[in-house]
């Protein structure tokens, strides 16, 4: 292979990941937004076809390109995580929780009337909501509490660490991350299905954040 042709396909490698991955950063800021579950999955299936398009044998031109797909992997990471691990939390629960109105989840309080009656405790996840605000009008006010405050910023945090870490050279990171984030939330986890949702959301944001990381380090090596 000559030099122009090799140069042509390094050119169109790299052009094919940055517009594959970019496109799954596009339906991933939708899915952010619009909190739709099928811009989520979307996103994910981008992410997928990027990271199997960088296990091919990178042809040369990491040094630019590597750059752009470094900055475009880790936006996708912070944007992407939200609607992946609600995606995530849809399928293991049905959308059978309700959302709080300060960006956490509505539990049962110990020994109120919902409790006891057997009404299940609405629980909920370290993500953002569905952007609905919906309210149980059958329990009354003191019956619930709401736990996971805060969850949009902290997914957010918590993925540009996470991912920002591995990119750097320091994937030891990601322990004190899930370290400081279980202490913090460590009070809020009494309820069982508080801890479900709290564990599948971590899972599954981390797991997004790592992903994207690992596509700018499968493609640059």
């Amino acid at each position: 292979m000559t030099s122009s042709s090799f140069q042509i396909v390094a050119y169109l490698y790299w052009l094919l990941l940055i517009l594959v991955t970019t496109g799954s950063l596009f339906f991933a800021v939708l899915a952010f937004r619009q909190h739709k579950q099928q811009f989520a999955a979307i996103a994910a299936g981008g992410l997928a076809a990027a990271l199997l398009i960088a296990s091919v044998p990178a042809p040369g031109g990491a040094s630019v390109f590597g750059t752009i797909l470094g900055m475009l992997a880790l936006g996708l990471a912070v944007v992407g995580g939200g609607p992946a691990a609600l995606l995530a939390l849809r399928l293991a629960t049905h959308n059978s929780v309700t959302p709080g109105q300060h960006g956490g989840i509505l539990v049962a309080n110990a020994g109120s009337a919902a409790s006891d009656s057997g009404v299940p405790a609405q629980a909920g996840t370290d993500e953002p909501g569905t952007g609905e605000a919906r309210t149980d009008q059958a329990k009354p006010q003191h019956a619930v509490h709401e736990v996971l405050r805060g969850g949009l910023m902290i997914g957010i945090l918590e993925r540009l660490a996470v991912a920002g870490a591995i990119l750097a050279g320091f994937p030891e990171a990601l322990a004190i991350v899930v370290a400081i984030k279980g202490v913090g939330r460590f009070t809020e986890l009494a309820a069982a299905e508080a801890r479900e949702r709290f564990i599948i959301g971590t899972l599954a944001s981390l797991i997004w954040a790592c992903a994207c990381a690992a596509l700018v380090q499968i493609a640059v090596a």
